[in-house]
Formats: C-alpha cells, structure tokens, sequence
C-alpha cells in the first residue's frame, strides 16, 4: 500500500505536481525498472536523479518507508550497470569532489577568480545563465568568500578531535577558525589533524557507497578514544551511518552539553537572524533545537526559524551542480519568504546550504551575511 502522506512533504512534488516526481512515484518507477516492466530511460533518469534525499518523506511516513536507502540503491544499480567510460568518468569526478586537497586547491582559485578581471567578464557575459558554466559560476562568490585554510592542531591529549571534511577549507573556513576560538575560550582542547579526511557522502548518495564506506572506515580507525565532533550537518549524518562513529556529535550540539562559565557572557548583537535547518539536521540528526539555545546566549539578538524550514533549499550535496534548475527554483522559494522577513544574518549549519544560500543572496544584490552558528557565537566573544 502507498497511502501517498509523503507527497505534501516532497520539494520537488510540490513544484512540479508530477506523480513521477514525488516519493510514491519514484517507488513505483523503480519497481517498475527492477521487475523488467520499464526500461532504463532518459526520462526515467530525469525522474529518479531529480530526487534531492532530503528524507522529509520518511519523517512523515506512517509505515517507516526506509526511501532513502531505496534510492540510494537504485543510483547504485544504475551506475553499475552503466557504459564503462561513463562509470569511469562518474567515479573521477565525484572523487575528484571529495577529495580535500582538490577542494583545497578550489578555495585558491575562486578566490584569484573572484579578483580578476575574469569575474567581471563572465557577468558581463551573463554566462552564469549557461547550463554547464553558471551553477559553477554562481558557486565560485560564495566560495571565494568562505574558503580559508585551516592552521593543522594535532595535539595527542585533547579533548575532542574536530571533523571539517574534504570541503571544510573550501567552504567553510572561518567555521574552522571559530570553532577554535571558541573552545579555547571555554577550556576544550581540540585536535585538529593535518591531514583532513572525507565522510564520504557525496560518494554515498551518486552509486558509490563501497567508497563511501572506505572514507568512513579510514575515519573509524584514525579516531581516538575522546568525542569525534563535526561542523557539518551533512558529514556527521553520514559519519552515524557506521556503527563505530555513531556517536559522532555536530558542533552545536557539542557546544550546547558544555557547561559554560558564568564568567563567559557574550556581547549584545541588535541584529535579526533567521536559523535555516538544513535537511540533514532536521531529517537525520533529530532537529537543530541547540542551535537555538546556543544563539539565545547572545543578549538582544532577535532569532527565529527561516520561514518554509521544512522545505529543502536545494543544495543537496552535488545535486546543485547536477540538477541546477531545480536547484534554483526551490533556493528562488526559500528566499522569497526569508528575504520578506528582512533578516540581517542567516545561519546555518551545512556548508553546503550555506554556499548555496549565499550564492542566492549574492545574486539577490541583497546585503544579508549568511554565516555558521559557530562564528557568530565566536564574534560575540568578550575582548
């Protein structure tokens, strides 16, 4: 039985009010592909890979549909069975995504990009409306404004080790830096390793979870007998998908169980914030109820949830990149009713929501920061 509750909940339903597009329908398409009565099609393709993961369907499903997992299954199969020179290429590129010194190397040259006369001419160009160069394009702003590289503390006695990820550098690089800031604040000695691992994610959900699976488990062996904290929702999700990094914590959460010292009051901040919940807090991680506790302690600060926070921005991991109409169309929703509420901050705890939504607010002309809970936390810091 299908009773179709998950259909309200599904993103890309409610924008194209396809059956094929919601999570009923790509069931059945799949049942249909695996029990040989449909064909492996473009228009199946398009059907199954506009699906964002977000899992805000399972949340709402009476009957425990486990439909990320039937997806992620599919996209296995399918890249299985694939042409080899299109399996290859796949396999290098979604690699190449989560590899950190690449996304490291990236950071560099967005930022060199940003400054150069190429900028200029690419929007002068408008070739940001282009299929192939504009989700990079628009990606490269953001990019350029949040890629910073990380000082290695590799320190044996500490107290947490923190995870940043392949694209911690590239995209979130001052969270990097506050973070720290803020632990040494509050007495917790961070290990910080030189070399930095991937959680595997991206590989995960585009039909590679063997590889997936090795990131994880290179991270379970390198970890110690302390906290293993990370700074992206998305990279902790997927690190609690093996039994032995299962207690990883997201740095919120870490930071909210800390007993503060009452010596430690932040600086008032008048400024109004909207608090995105990615898909992965909210769907995965049991919702980012310490994000809020943690930004009440800064006085005067006006916070509320971003309107439509159950609805997906549509970053989604490479899904930006691979299916960049959707993607924008529902970023165009998202903030439509967040701009309306006129926020001076948005905060969130994704790196790649974050990139997304900047890139949004970049094009938007609009001077909204958008930043990581830790930094504004780290900000507010007595001198």
């Amino acid at each position: 039985m299908k009773c179709g509750l998950c259909l309200p909940l599904c993103p890309t339903y409610a924008q194209t009010r396809n059956e094929a597009d919601s999570p009923r329908g790509r069931i059945s398409l799949v049942q249909g592909w695996l029990s040989g009565d449909l064909e492996m099609s473009a228009r199946l393709t398009a059907h199954l890979d506009g699906c964002l993961t977000c899992r805000a369907c399972e949340r709402g499903c009476p009957s425990l549909v486990a439909f990320g997992r039937i997806m992620d299954g599919a996209k296995t199969r399918r890249i299985a069975e694939s042409r080899p020179e299109r399996r290859l290429l796949h396999r290098i590129w979604i690699s190449a995504l989560s590899d950190p010194r690449l996304n490291a190397t990236l950071g560099r040259l967005a930022k060199i990009y940003a400054r150069s006369p190429l900028a200029s001419l690419a929007r002068w160009l408008r070739l940001d409306r282009l299929a192939t160069l504009g989700p990079l394009l628009r990606l490269s702003g953001a990019i350029a404004a949040t890629a910073e590289p990380a000082r290695p503390r590799p320190l044996g006695q500490a107290d947490m080790d923190l995870f940043i990820g392949c694209s911690g550098e590239t995209a979130q690089g001052h969270v990097i830096a506050s973070t720290l800031e803020l632990c040494e604040r509050l007495g917790v000695r961070v290990n910080l390793p030189a070399r930095h691992a991937c959680c595997g994610a991206m590989l995960h959900h585009n039909g590679l979870p063997e590889e997936a699976k090795a990131h994880r488990d290179a991270v379970a062996r390198g970890r110690a007998e302390r906290p293993l904290v990370g700074i992206s929702s998305a990279c902790v999700a997927e690190l609690k998908e093996s039994p032995e990094l299962a207690d990883t914590q997201e740095i919120c959460e870490y930071l909210d169980r800390l007993q503060w010292p009452e010596s430690l009051q932040l600086r008032p901040l008048r400024a109004r914030v909207l608090v995105h919940e990615p898909c992965s807090h909210r769907n995965l991680l049991g919702g980012n109820a310490a994000v809020h506790r943690l930004l009440a302690r800064i006085p005067e600060l006006d916070v509320e949830p971003m309107p439509e926070n159950h609805r997906c921005c549509g970053a989604a991991g490479t899904y930006l990149l691979q299916q960049p109409e959707m993607s924008e169309r529902l970023l165009a929703d998202k903030l439509e009713s967040a701009l309306a509420a006129a926020p001076d901050i948005m905060v969130t705890t994704n790196s790649g929501c974050a990139l997304h939504l900047l890139a949004g607010v970049q094009e938007a002309g609009r001077a909204v920061e958008v930043c990581h809970p830790v930094e504004l936390l780290a900000r507010q810091l007595p001198s």
